[in-house]
């Protein structure tokens, strides 16, 4: 698979950003109201890493919607991965890894949409799509590197190699990535859109500033003075959000440090139900988690208070 012009545009991409309204203003909307800014064949960026603030309550909204021929990427990919592909809703994924961790091993998923040419998946190395965001987020078309030479991955997408101008040496001209749409999940942000995460950032901060239009889930809506007293979490800029929505367990039963922890159980029956169904056991955990709930609460409502209180514990337990 090519790579695509537009992700590299960074000219385009420029221009995208200058026709886009910024305002200072209120941010806060529904989960329904944000995803309806995302259009059928956009390049959407998850933020988070693997199972830890993933933006699932973002993620469902759009399923719900059935949108068609997206691209999306993430640098560690988890099952939103597979539900974007048994949804029949993505026609490209860009990730360096996609499964829920170690114990649950690689995506059959994966395996089978891939093996059938259904669904391409364009694999970097981790630092060589942490690389592409940052690229995308400084405003330039690549970054000189030298991950991934020597490795199969070099040729991913027709990447081109090119030679150091002051020592003359090889290097990967590593090309940027510029979403569409970032779907992102934060601790806390006030209603201005200025966002804080706690813990480990990831590749937010880059997706965010490398993403056309920004949509945000946030744990809880603090007040401009709450944010003011800890700037240096502020991560992402009011100024760059478009869509703000409080959505408190937004990631579960994915993890969000410092206040909930994953679900190792949940996942471990779901890896279960795959391998012994495939992904009509995909299509099935769409029907129960994702189509039918017709709200946040009625999705939470499926794990039950006892759950989530437990989750919470765990999670407070990193932290105290």
């Amino acid at each position: 698979m090519t790579i695509s012009p537009r992700e590299y545009d960074f000219q385009a991409a420029r221009a995208r950003l200058e026709r886009k309204t910024k305002t200072s203003g209120e941010k806060l909307t529904t989960l329904e109201d944000a995803v309806a800014r995302i259009k059928d064949g956009d390049h959407l960026a998850f933020g988070g890493c693997l199972f830890s603030r993933t933006p699932l309550a973002l993620i469902r909204a759009l399923l719900r919607r059935r949108p068609r021929g997206l691209g999306i990427s993430r640098n560690l990919m988890c099952y939103e991965g597979e539900w974007c592909m048994v949804a029949g809703a993505v026609d490209k994924v860009v990730t360096s890894w996609m499964g829920i961790g170690l114990p649950w091993g690689l995506s059959k998923i994966v395996r089978e949409y891939v093996e059938s040419g259904r669904v391409p998946v364009e694999e970097w190395s981790h630092l060589g799509i942490g690389l592409r965001y940052r690229a995308a987020a400084m405003g330039v078309p690549f970054l000189p590197a030298l991950t991934m030479l020597g490795s199969s991955l070099v040729d991913v997408g027709g990447s081109k190699i090119i030679d150091c101008p002051y020592t003359g040496e090889k290097l990967l001209a590593v090309p940027a990535l510029f979403p569409d749409v970032a779907l992102l999940h934060v601790h806390r942000a006030d209603r201005f859109g200025n966002c804080q995460i706690d813990g480990y950032a990831h590749m937010d901060a880059d997706i965010s500033r490398a993403a056309a239009t920004v949509l945000v889930t946030a744990e809880e809506i603090v007040s401009e003075e709450e944010i003011r007293r800890t700037p240096d979490r502020t991560i992402i800029p009011g100024f760059i959000v478009d869509a703000l929505v409080h959505v408190p367990h937004g990631a579960y039963p994915h993890e969000c440090y410092g206040l909930y922890d994953a679900e190792p159980g949940h996942f471990g029956a779901y890896v279960e139900s795959i391998n012994a169904r495939g992904s009509a056991a995909v299509q099935e955990y769409l029907d129960r988690y994702v189509y039918g709930p017709a709200t946040h609460a009625e999705y939470l409502a499926l794990f039950g208070t006892s759950a989530l209180a437990e989750a919470e514990r765990r999670g407070k337990e990193l932290v105290s």
